[in-house]
């Protein structure tokens, strides 16, 4: 019988068969036996079990190879899930869970990892905590609610975070805040800066931190006359003379425009 999960044969017979070939193909082994039968495993099976030695395979033996074959599928799954990027013990463990891996398979693949340095959430928690800071644009507080998503120790993630320099950080919300003025001109500085702040918050940025950056962030640049005079010239469909300006005043306040921006713009427009 063949399993389709793994590509080996289950052989039921009461005599021993022989091992008449075994030649690599790709990653794996073929093992040919002399019934014509077949059985792909890997080089540590073929280690763990003596088969470069013993040419005659027992029904116990089979049994054997084969239970040794679906663990180390699944194992070698996992290392190909772990050198595509790092991952915490608990994302390995669901994994497994998931794939309806026996509790003594999950323990021993679990503490093989750990024992040539595959699995280890301390350098997990670093490296993403490096990774998200240089490569994205989430802050430390969401860096932190990921990782404790992963079940990472409380104080792994804390040596991790605290060990990100403060000036990177600062460089990553000026940066944020830089291309949200560049691209949303049509709004006032005072509305900007609360749009920023609530955006800032929930990439995972601190409160404090991102009102530090938008204390010493430029917004007078911002040109406000194209938008008020937008403003202006629908009002004016409607109303005129005092009635329009104070139409106008009430708008212009309640978007957050400045009585310097407003005051400007009248006495431009009524000389």
């Amino acid at each position: 019988m063949l399993d389709l999960k793994t590509n080996v044969w289950y052989i039921f017979y009461g005599d021993s068969v022989k091992i008449e070939k075994m030649k690599k193909t790709g990653s794996k082994y073929k093992i040919i036996l002399d019934n014509g039968r077949t059985i792909t495993t890997y080089e540590d099976v073929i280690l763990n079990n003596g088969l470069l030695y013993h040419k005659y395979i027992s029904d116990k033996l089979l049994e054997k190879i084969n239970s040794d074959t679906n663990y180390y599928a699944i194992y070698n799954k996992v290392l190909g899930m772990i050198n595509r990027r790092l991952r915490s013990e608990y994302e390995i463990e669901e994994y497994l869970v998931k794939n309806e891996i026996s509790l003594n398979d999950i323990e021993q693949i679990i503490q093989n990892l750990k024992r040539i340095g595959l699995l280890d959430d301390k350098l997990f928690a670093s490296a993403y905590t490096n990774d998200k800071i240089n490569f994205s644009n989430d802050g430390p507080y969401k860096i932190r609610k990921n990782l404790e998503l992963k079940k990472v120790k409380e104080e792994y993630i804390n040596e991790a975070i605290e060990s990100v320099d403060k000036n990177i950080i600062y460089d990553r919300i000026d940066k944020i805040i830089d291309k949200k003025i560049k691209y949303n001109t049509k709004y006032t500085p005072f509305i900007l800066r609360q749009k920023l702040l609530i955006y800032l918050i929930n990439l995972g940025y601190g409160r404090e931190d991102i009102l530090y950056r938008l204390e010493n962030t430029e917004f007078d640049k911002i040109d406000t006359s194209k938008q008020i005079e937008k403003i202006y010239n629908q009002l004016a469909h409607k109303y005129e003379g005092k009635d329009l300006i104070f139409k106008l005043k009430n708008k212009l306040y309640l978007k957050g425009y400045s009585k310097e921006d407003i005051d400007n713009f009248i006495i431009k427009n009524s000389s």
